[in-house]
This record gives structure tokens, C-alpha cells and sequence, in this order.
């Protein structure tokens, strides 16, 4: 047993501890302290620190080690418990020096003598040290991790103010060694904080001025002078990362850093374009250690990078005879009619009255795509699209596509806060936004060069800031020969965010063919065609017409409010081009039957010219469609389910959701209801579509009639993978070549797919799963009841079935308090077969933002946990 320098930190075992004594870059034999574990069987993973911690920061990595694996965290020299050579503020321990002593100490340790690869980790300025180690023993090298760190800064632009203070020269001393301010802000700033003992054990090393001084030395060793000593030798280890262009690579990020921003980790991704990245919404600087689940991800990327043989992935699903165009690219169809019907309206916006012929359409993408080249959108940049939906939208992205860029995609439904974080991590090389757009850019700090589109006031492009003027690019580029076209159908051409409604938006990367298939899903499945028109109440769908060569009507809606859709503003938009289809979420239909009888004889006769109604977004009551029968009488109904991912999957029309019902009024017990309303039936997947049950209590996948379980795609439109979230994408490919949906369900004796909740929102009871929709139709068949939600209390595999219910205007009245009278509770028993503990009435229930429609089951959850704990719960 060795003389420990410490007691009782938490997550620590005193087992790991040991010195080790090597020489230094000098040649002199220092004492080194290490926390070690394990036999390097399979490898070693070697784990860096940075300042102010020490290896106490990696002690989730040692506990969590796979089997057959070694791990090694140094406390660096003058850090942690390791020996302090010589130095001073003046004269710093420098860059160079700290990697020539980490390669001596690897030499000690028999890490460049071994068969087995080592996997070296670094976080901060330990980054930078792991990744200079990297460069120069790439043979031993079988992985890199790189957690909150950067090789490259433009110094000419200062420091991060979180480190300006302590490195201007008068505050120094005062801020790193003299006090314990910038060791304690380490942990000050780290999001969430952590508890007290946990920030003790981080600053236990560094309890007096003269155990600082490295803490200082670190610090006066960032190189912002031009000739500084160290500049040089980081230079040295960013060059060196081109050599590891074979090797894993993990990227670690915390967004809420103070210290290294998006652009650090943007210059990571350009040398390391192969890299894994994975972020932590909400992880601050210390991600490691603000993210919990950094450890585990980390040891099962190794164990998925390193360590296994890969197996050759499945191959891709080909793309299927209807997808849009007559070559691989999205505009082909655009050309098409532009070419054989010049003066056929193209987008319409009923809020402006601006309208668009496919001819002009066709014109001024090609001027805009040749003015986004002046501007230096080069093949393969993402651009960041905060233009509202209508004309100017389409004619951007379809420029983007023709010049070769990404367009990155997060519409005002995820509002300021969800948008500014999903393009901040996007990391967009260029913005493109009306005037508003643009300013709101700023506030978010959205990274990249202002592009304008449409007019600005000279106080409105004083707010924008430095910015290139789109049209007027355009307007000069008119003459200029038609421009070459790069994109193929492997190149990735869309970053899509979902709507967040079960966490933190997530952006899906798209490739050309697959969105091209998805496209020719929706106009192969429902008989689209050049005579139809299209009027979009969710926003995307606009973007679809020129790609399927039809025309495309924007309502007068607030995209951020779709229930706003207004009867009226629907008749509207149908009369402005003489729509024949019409998409909306359940939300905006919920808007157009609740103002029906605004709707003047005149409304009534445009709006039964419509053949088709779509709705998706969420489940859509059969009720519901019922309803808006009086309003698009000639309308046939279809609700196509799919997500973001994938889209569609499959599709049921109304008659076919009245065939697979039972009439409520022919139930007579629970059984009964719980068999009638065990799901909600979405049809039968498309062409070419493949859909797959994982069940909950088996290994294999199956198409077995009646197995509940997670619901499995695979086709030619899935997306290409999750954007920089490595854990997301490995949860929803852990099945090669299949996308995980995270919705639950089954499939019945026609092949059809039944949906039952999402996966996240199972309640798993002692006596197994219970997925909430068959439950909530049920309960919703009572009178009284508007809205119903299932939410589980306590343990996961002990939790208790609470149901929570929204009641109608009339029943409210008579109702006080949130645990439900007792007459309601026995009739939500009697409705169904599963046991419920409690049920409790809300006002209302939390929904998304983009379609108003996905409840927040897990919010609700919360809530009745701290109603049934006697806690304030307050508003839901």
C-alpha cells in the first residue's frame, strides 16, 4: 500500500493510486502520482488532465474500464500530486517540454514497448498534450479522444474572456497562485455544478500558493504573443494531426464552455474530418465531468473503434424508379416544368400575395447559386437557412443545392433558444436570412459569413453587421454562363433538426438520394402530379413542390403557432392557386374546424375543390378527420406516419382507420377497449419500405402480427446519420442497415403498423411494459375527457401507471383541485385492463412547439411524481 496524499474523495479508490519515477524532459528523475487500473490485455487508454484539475477527473473512466483494458490518468508535472520542477511565471514549464515529459513517462511505463494499441485521451490544455503524444507515436496509437480542447486559436483576436483576466500580467499572480480563484472557477463554471465534496476533491491539490504555482505556470504558458516560446511547438502538434488521418478519433464537446467555443471544435473537424463527434446539451467546459455518460461513451466507442473487428456494413438500400427527377439531382423536376410549362405558378404566398412561375423560379435559382459561388459557398459548406417560408426560402435552398452546399434547417417551431443551439452546433460556414433573420442570427451568435436576402434599411444592416447582399449577387452574375454542376447522389446536401419533442433537437443529416427518394415517396404515394397544387400549413412541405414539379401555396399562418391556421386562411391559400391537396398538422386542422363557421359560401366552394388532405406531426384522432369532412367535403383523407429521419414510412386513409375500428358505442369491457384502441393504426408501409418490430422481451426482429416492441425501418430515404451526436446514431443503427424509430407499436394480420407511444414514454411496471396510446384512446372515450396522458411514477420496473386527463370546457366547471374526483377515477379503472394507481387532472399538458401536437409525456411525468410526493407540483 502506498502513502496516500489524500482520503475519502468521492469516486475514488485508493487502490488506483501509485507513483511512478521517470525523468523529465530535462533528464532529471521526477516522482509522478497516476491513477491505475487493469491489465493492457486488449490496450491502454492513457488520460491526460488539463488546468487547473488533475486526474481526479478521470476517475469514471478507471471505474467503468472494459475488461482486458489498462487505464493510466498522470497527474502531470507541478500538478495534482506530482513532483514541481523548476519554473516560474516568467520563465513557464512550456508546451514542449510538457510532451517531452509525458513521452518519458510512457517510455517508464512500457507504453511504447507494447503489442496492444494505446487509446490517448486529453481534456484542455491535456488536449493539446495527448494530441502532440498522438502525432509522434502514431504506430502505437489505436485511438484519440479529445474532450473540450483545441490546437489552433487566432490570438490576433485576443482570449476568451473567461481567460483574458487571468492572463493579462498585472492579475496573473494574483488570480492563479497568490488565490485559489481560478482553481475554484474550474468547477464554478462547470454545468451542472457539482455537489460541494466534489469541487473539494478537485481543489484538494491546490490548497496553498506555492502548490499553485503550476496552476500559474499553465496559464502564462498560452502562447499570445507572436514570439512566445511555445507558439512554435503548438503549431507543431496541430500540423501533426495530419498524420492521423487513419486513426479513431473521438470528439468530445460541451457547448456551455466558456473557454474553447464552436470554432475550436470546427477547426478539429476540418483536420479530423473523419472523426466521431459527440455532444452533451448542457455540459459545460469540465464535460467530462458535467456528463456523466461521457465515460461509458467513450469505453463503447472504444470497444465499437478499437477493439472489434467491424463487420462490413449491410448495403444501402438502391434508390427506387420514383425518385424525383430524371437524374440524380433535386432540381430536375424544377427544370422540367420550367421548360415545358414556363407560366405555371411555381410558390405563392397568401400574406404578401407575392407569386412565382416555374420559368422565373427556374432563372433566378441558377443567379442565385452563381451569386452564393461569388460569395465563396463552395461545395460541401452548411448554410444556415433563417428565411421564412415562402418564395425566397425555395428559391435559397434549391441555390444552395445547385452550388453544392448543405443547407442547415431549424425552423422557428423549436423557438430562439432551441434554434440559436441547434445552428451554433451545426457550426455553419455561412448564414442566409431576411433582415430579421440575420439580427436574430447575432443574438443567437450563429457562426458564419451574413449573406441578405430581401430589402434592408440602412439602421436595419448597421444591426446585421458585416454582410454580402444575395440579390444584388445575383442581379450581377445574370449574364454569366450557366455554372457548373457538382453535387452526385452520395453528397450530403441537408441538416434537418426534429422538433424536440423528447429532448434536445437533434440535426439528421440527409444525402441527395435519400431526400430525393423521400420526395418521390410523397408524390408516387399520392398521385401527385403537374395538375396538382399544394398548399403547405407545416413548413417544410413547401420546399417539396419544386422537387416534385408542382405548384406550392404558403398560408397567412404563424409557423410558430400552426393551431393559428384559421378556416378562412385556409380557403384562402386553397383560392390563391386552386389548391387540390392541402398538408397541416393535427394542431392547424384542430385551428380550421374550431373557425369553421367563419367560412362564407364563397370559402366553402374553393375549399371542395381539394382531393387530398394530409396530416402528420402526431397521432391524428380518426375524429378529428371525421369533423373536417364539412370542410373539405371532396377531401380524402390520409395521415402518413414517419419523423424526421424518415418520412414516410407508411400511410392509411380514413376509410381505412374506420375498417380497422370497432364503434366505441359497441364496447362493452375494458378487454374490449384495450384490444379496439391498442394503438393508432398508420397503414401499411410504402413501396420499397421496410418495417421491423424489436420486441420487448426477445432478441430477433420480427414481422409477427400482434409482438409490441420498437418499431425499425429501412429504406432508401432514412436519413445518413444524427450530426455530430456519435451515441444517437450508435443507439439508432445498433441493428446494421435498420433506423431505430424510438416510436412503439406492432404490426397486425394485414401488414398494417399500429403505433402505441414512444419508447422513452413506456412505462415499465412490475409486471412489464405498458405503452400509453391504447390507454389514452380509451380513456379519451369518456365523456368529459378532452385530452388524456399516461405518465409512469417511481422506479423503472416498479413504476405505477398514472393517468392524467385534460377535461372540456363543460366538465372543468365542475371540477376543482388536481387529483380527480372520485367517480372519474372509477371510470378511467373500468376503461381499461392495466392496474392504475392514481388519476390527476390538469389544465392542460405540455406540448411541442412545432406541431403543438407530441405531448411532452415525460414533463408530465415529473409533474405527477411531485403531486403524488405532496410537493407544490404547480402548473403543468
Amino acid at each position: 500500500m502506498v502513502d496516500l496524499p489524500y482520503e475519502n474523495l468521492p469516486g475514488l479508490d485508493p487502490a488506483w493510486s501509485r507513483w511512478v519515477t521517470a525523468p523529465d524532459a530535462d533528464g532529471i528523475d521526477r516522482r509522478w502520482h497516476l491513477l491505475e487500473t487493469g491489465k493492457a490485455e486488449h490496450g491502454t487508454m492513457l488520460l491526460v488532465h488539463g488546468n487547473p484539475t488533475w486526474s481526479y477527473l478521470w476517475r469514471r473512466f478507471l471505474s467503468e474500464a472494459r475488461p482486458g483494458w489498462r487505464v493510466i490518468a498522470v497527474d502531470q508535472l507541478g500538478m495534482g500530486w506530482s513532483d514541481h520542477p523548476h519554473g516560474s511565471l516568467e520563465q513557464p514549464r512550456g508546451l514542449a517540454a510538457r510532451l517531452d515529459d509525458l513521452n518519458h513517462l510512457t517510455h517508464e511505463l512500457g507504453l511504447l514497448d507494447s503489442d496492444t494499441p494505446v487509446v490517448a485521451v486529453g481534456h484542455d490544455w491535456g488536449g493539446i498534450i495527448a494530441a502532440g503524444w498522438a502525432g509522434r507515436h502514431a504506430a502505437q496509437l489505436g485511438g484519440l479522444v479529445l474532450a473540450n480542447t483545441a490546437v489552433a486559436h487566432d490570438f490576433s483576436d485576443g482570449l476568451p474572456p473567461a481567460l483574458r483576466l487571468a492572463r493579462h500580467p498585472a492579475l496573473l499572480k494574483a488570480t492563479t497562485v497568490d488565490t485559489a480563484l481560478f482553481v475554484r472557477a474550474a468547477t464554478a463554471v462547470s454545468s451542472p455544478r457539482p455537489e460541494p465534496r466534489i469541487r473539494d476533491a478537485f481543489a484538494a491539490p491546490y490548497r496553498t500558493s506555492a502548490e499553485r504555482t503550476f496552476v500559474g505556470q499553465f496559464v502564462a504558458d498560452i502562447p499570445l504573443e507572436d514570439d512566445h516560446p511555445s507558439r512554435s511547438a503548438l503549431d507543431a502538434v496541430a500540423a501533426g494531426l495530419s498524420t492521423l488521418a487513419d486513426v479513431p478519433t473521438l470528439l468530445l464537446r460541451g457547448p456551455r464552455d466558456p473557454v474553447f467555443g464552436e470554432e475550436h471544435l470546427r477547426d478539429l473537424r476540418r483536420r479530423l474530418p473523419h472523426a466521431d463527434v459527440q455532444r452533451y446539451e448542457g455540459a459545460g467546459h469540465l464535460v467530462v465531468e458535467d456528463a456523466p455518460a461521457a465515460a461509458t461513451d467513450v469505453w463503447d466507442w472504444v470497444a465499437d473503434q478499437v477493439e472489434a473487428t467491424v463487420a462490413p456494413a449491410p448495403a444501402p438500400p438502391t434508390v427506387p424508379d420514383f425518385a424525383v427527377g430524371r437524374s440524380d439531382l433535386p432540381w430536375a423536376r424544377l427544370v422540367e416544368r420550367a421548360e415545358e410549362t414556363p407560366d405555371a405558378l411555381a410558390v405563392a404566398e397568401v400574406g404578401t400575395g407575392r407569386r412565382i412561375t416555374f420559368a422565373a423560379l427556374e432563372s433566378q435559382v441558377e443567379a442565385r447559386a452563381r451569386g452564393l459561388r461569388a460569395a465563396g459557398v463552395a461545395p460541401g459548406d452548411r448554410v444556415a437557412l433563417l428565411v421564412p417560408p415562402g418564395i425566397d426560402l425555395t428559391l435559397v435552398v434549391y441555390a444552395c443545392w445547385r452550388a453544392g452546399a448543405i443547407i442547415v434547417v431549424a425552423d422557428k417551431g423549436l423557438g430562439l433558444s432551441g434554434m440559436g443551439r441547434a445552428l451554433r452546433g451545426a457550426g455553419p460556414a455561412h448564414v442566409i436570412g431576411q433582415t430579421s433573420g440575420l439580427i436574430a442570427a447575432r443574438g443567437m451568435r450563429v457562426p458564419g459569413q451574413r449573406l441578405l436576402v430581401g430589402p434592408a434599411s440602412p439602421a436595419a444592416r448597421r444591426l446585421i453587421g458585416d454582410h454580402q447582399d444575395l440579390d444584388q449577387l445575383a442581379d450581377d452574375s445574370v449574364d454569366q454562363p450557366q455554372m457548373d454542376v457538382t453535387i452526385t447522389g452520395d453528397a450530403e446536401c441537408a441538416i434537418l433538426f426534429t422538433s424536440g419533442a423528447t429532448g434536445p433537437s437533434k440535426g439528421v443529416v440527409y444525402r441527395v438520394d435519400a431526400l430525393r427518394t423521400m420526395i418521390g415517396h410523397i408524390g408516387a404515394a399520392y398521385r401527385l402530379g403537374p395538375e396538382d397544387t399544394l398548399v403547405a400549413a407545416f413548413a417544410p412541405f413547401a420546399l417539396y413542390g419544386p422537387a416534385l414539379g408542382i405548384g406550392s401555396v404558403v398560408p397567412d399562418v404563424d409557423v410558430t403557432r400552426p393551431a393559428s391556421l384559421t378556416a378562412v386562411a385556409l380557403a384562402d391559400a386553397v383560392a390563391a392557386a386552386d389548391a387540390t391537396a392541402v398538408f397541416a398538422s393535427p394542431a392547424a386542422l384542430r385551428g380550421v374546424l374550431a373557425t369553421a363557421e367563419d367560412l362564407t359560401v364563397d370559402h366553402r366552394q374553393q375549399l371542395s375543390r381539394v382531393r387530398l388532405l394530409l396530416s402528420a406531426g402526431a397521432p391524428v384522432p380518426a375524429s378529428l378527420l371525421r369533423e373536417l369532412g364539412d370542410v373539405l367535403p371532396h377531401a380524402t383523407a390520409h395521415t402518413p406516419y414517419g419523423m424526421t429521419e424518415a418520412l414516410p414510412v407508411a400511410d392509411i386513409s380514413l376509410s381505412e382507420i374506420a375498417a380497422s375500428e370497432i364503434d366505441a358505442a359497441e364496447i362493452d369491457t375494458a378487454e374490449e377497449a384495450t384490444d379496439a384502441l391498442a394503438g393508432v393504426c398508420v397503414g401499411r408501409p410504402l413501396a420499397e419500405v421496410q418495417v421491423r418490430i424489436d420486441p420487448f422481451d426477445a432478441e430477433e426482429l420480427t414481422d409477427r402480427p400482434g409482438v409490441s416492441g420498437e418499431i425499425l425501418v429501412r429504406g432508401a430515404h432514412v436519413k445518413d446519420r444524427y450530426d455530430q451526436l456519435w451515441r444517437a446514431q450508435r443507439e439508432s443503427a445498433k441493428v446494421p442497415g435498420w433506423h431505430r424509430t424510438g416510436d412503439v407499436g406492432h404490426l397486425d394480420d394485414h401488414g398494417r403498423l399500429w403505433v402505441e407511444g414512444r419508447a422513452v414514454h413506456v412505462v415499465h411496471t412490475g409486471q412489464g411494459p405498458v405503452t400509453p396510446v391504447a390507454i389514452e384512446r380509451a380513456v379519451e372515450e369518456i365523456v368529459g375527457v378532452s385530452t388524456a396522458c399516461v405518465a409512469g411514477v417511481g422506479p423503472h420496473g416498479a413504476q405505477q401507471v398514472v393517468v392524467v386527463v385534460v377535461l372540456d370546457d363543460h366538465h372543468r366547471r365542475f371540477t376543482s383541485g388536481v387529483v380527480a374526483p372520485t367517480d372519474l377515477t372509477d371510470r378511467v379503472r373500468e376503461r381499461v385492463t392495466t392496474p392504475v394507481a392514481a388519476v390527476l387532472v390538469a389544465g392542460s399538458v405540455p406540448v411541442d412547439i412545432r406541431h403543438e401536437s407530441k405531448i411532452d409525456r415525460t414533463a408530465v411525468s415529473r409533474w405527477a411524481t411531485r403531486v403524488l410526493a405532496g410537493e407544490r407540483a404547480g402548473r403543468l
